[in-house]
Parts: C-alpha cells; structure tokens; sequence
C-alpha cells in the first residue's frame, strides 16, 4: 500500500500543477479569472465545494491528531496550502501507513 499513497502523492502534483500551467499559459500567465472559472458552473462548482469541505475536514483532522497524538502537521499543512488536498492526504497515508494499519 506504501507504494501506491507514493503513486498518489506524485499524480497528486502532477495532476493539479499540469492544469495549473495549462490555465496559465493561456491567461498570459496571470492568475487573473481563476476563481471566476472556479465557479463559472454548477459542476465545476461542486467539485470546488467538494474539496474544500474535504480539505477543511482534513485540516480538522490534523488539528485533531496533532493535539491528541502529538503528530507535528507542518508538512501537511505545507502540503495543503502549497499543492492541496491532492498531495497532502497520500502523504498523510504514506507516513501513517506502517502506525495505523491502514
């Protein structure tokens, strides 16, 4: 299972960032109009809305075991914050896998 959270954790940044240049590379490399598309329709929408309460439960999560288990989260809220839910949940399982039995 190591294996595939790795698997995960590479796809989990080649997948977002590639869209990512995609979008910038044709808005003149401006991030201008990314939140507009975000939303512009109902389905892109709700996938917006679906990771962000999926990455707001995650961070609650981490929150959690970091008062409870006194895990240090700074990589997954790096993680987070910098690529998104993508890399930081695989990475969680990755480090967790062998402590938690997942």
């Amino acid at each position: 299972m190591k294996k595939i959270y790795l698997i995960m954790c590479l796809l989990g940044i080649a997948f977002p960032y590639y869209h990512l240049i995609l979008f910038l590379s044709s808005n003149d490399w401006s991030m201008s109009g990314f939140w507009t598309e975000m939303f512009s329709s109902h389905p892109n929408s709700m996938i917006s809305m679906d990771l962000i309460v999926s990455a707001t439960a995650f961070l609650i999560f981490l929150i959690h075991q970091f008062k409870t288990k006194k895990i240090n989260p700074t990589k997954y809220l790096f993680c987070l914050c910098i690529v998104g839910f993508s890399l930081a949940l695989p990475l969680y399982l990755y480090d967790n896998h062998d402590k938690n039995n997942f």
